[in-house]
């Protein structure tokens, strides 16, 4: 036996740990002790998804007993504002409202979107959530209940379900069994990241340090959300699962440019761990194995590499056919060129905003 085996054995022993971990993950039995009274619940919309009426309309089926919707918008123009105003008015026994402005305080569009929804809250618990979340009944109370006192934001990543086509595949391969799975992991080993799918505030913590424009530091509001609250000494926790986000038809060119603006914005929030992306996933294993083992080493290692996501979607229940595996080894390639791809320039693009490069916008937290 080679070092080079031995050390393939143990990224294969990480992977497969990394897996029974998040697969074993559940819920914290916790009383509602600490959160308490009214959530704001903020929905931006920029555009229209073809999801956007069950992901929407499910802000008004929360089981939580006191909460109101803020959905914003940059222009009254925006092509889900009908859509939105149409919601609200089938659903009169809610408290819910839709804002509508333009301002820029922070340069980020998004983030820019919500300002108005912060100001405007009444809620000592504020949730942002992103337009193309569909939420459980549930969704509210399970992340209050991930809340304790340790805890400066309660955030999750989202699962990728009914994709359509090869590209649909290929996002949710992205999102599942190695975005979810890996920032699930990170949770359960201490090591909490937001991520801006759904941001749950203490409103008072975040307005303690000059509210959401200070979220605008870095060039995603999930990164400047975990080194603020890295830096006031406090934890990012994550529930036991992810919420879905319907995928449906996505192109190539779709995905690849989402993922890419995703390394953009991992390499400049957090670079020291941008730096260890190429380990991430077998590629750099099977190299090694490659030095000092023959093919049945090899097919082995890729077989039991692959069938332990396999096996992590079945136990969640998130996209597992044929094609959903094919889509497996394709996105473990690209990582690689996403990788290097994203050195080519900073700063990203955003539903047709450009973001530069933070230093333009000042000094990160």
């Amino acid at each position: 036996m080679t070092v080079a085996f031995f050390i393939a054995a143990g990224f294969l022993a990480v992977h497969i740990t990394s897996v029974v971990v998040v697969a074993m993950r559940r819920a914290v039995p916790r009383d509602l002790t600490v959160v308490r009274g009214r959530i704001s619940l903020l929905r931006p919309v920029c555009g229209s998804e073809p999801f956007d009426m069950i992901t929407l309309s499910s802000s008004f089926n929360q089981d939580w007993p006191d909460y109101e919707i803020l959905f914003c918008a940059a222009s009254e123009q925006d092509s889900a504002v009908p859509l939105v105003r149409r919601l609200i008015d089938e659903h009169p026994g809610h408290s819910a409202r839709l804002l509508i402005g333009n301002e820029r305080p922070t340069g980020n569009p998004k983030l820019d979107n919500l300002v108005k929804g912060w100001m405007t809250a009444t809620g000592d618990w504020v949730c942002m959530t992103d337009s193309n979340l569909l939420l459980t009944e549930n969704y509210l109370t399970v992340l209050a209940q991930t809340w304790d006192a340790q805890t400066g934001l309660v955030s999750c990543p989202a699962w990728g379900s009914q994709p359509e086509g090869w590209a649909g595949a290929l996002e949710c391969a992205f999102l599942n069994t190695n975005q979810a799975r890996l920032q699930f992991f990170a949770d359960s080993l201490g090591i909490g990241f937001a991520q801006g799918k759904s941001l749950f505030w203490n409103r008072q913590i975040l307005d303690s340090v000059g509210g959401p424009v200070v979220l605008g530091r870095d060039l995603a509001e999930d990164v400047a959300s975990t080194k603020l609250v890295h830096r006031l000494g406090l934890q990012v926790k994550l529930p036991a699962k992810p919420f879905t986000q319907p995928i449906g038809k996505r192109t190539f060119k779709s995905v690849w440019d989402r993922q890419l603006r995703w390394s953009r914005i991992r390499r400049d929030g957090f670079p020291w761990l941008f730096l260890a992306e190429p380990l991430n996933g077998p590629v750099a294993p099977v190299l090694l194995l490659a030095l000092g083992g023959g093919p049945t080493w090899l097919a082995a290692f890729l077989l039991i590499w692959y069938w332990a996501e396999v096996a992590l979607s079945r136990w969640n229940g998130w996209p597992a056919t044929w094609l959903d595996i094919v889509m497996l080894p394709l996105r473990d390639l690209l990582i690689y060129a996403l990788w290097l791809a994203t050195f080519l320039r900073r700063g990203i693009e955003w539903r047709g905003h450009t973001l530069p490069a933070p230093r333009q916008f000042g000094a990160s937290l």
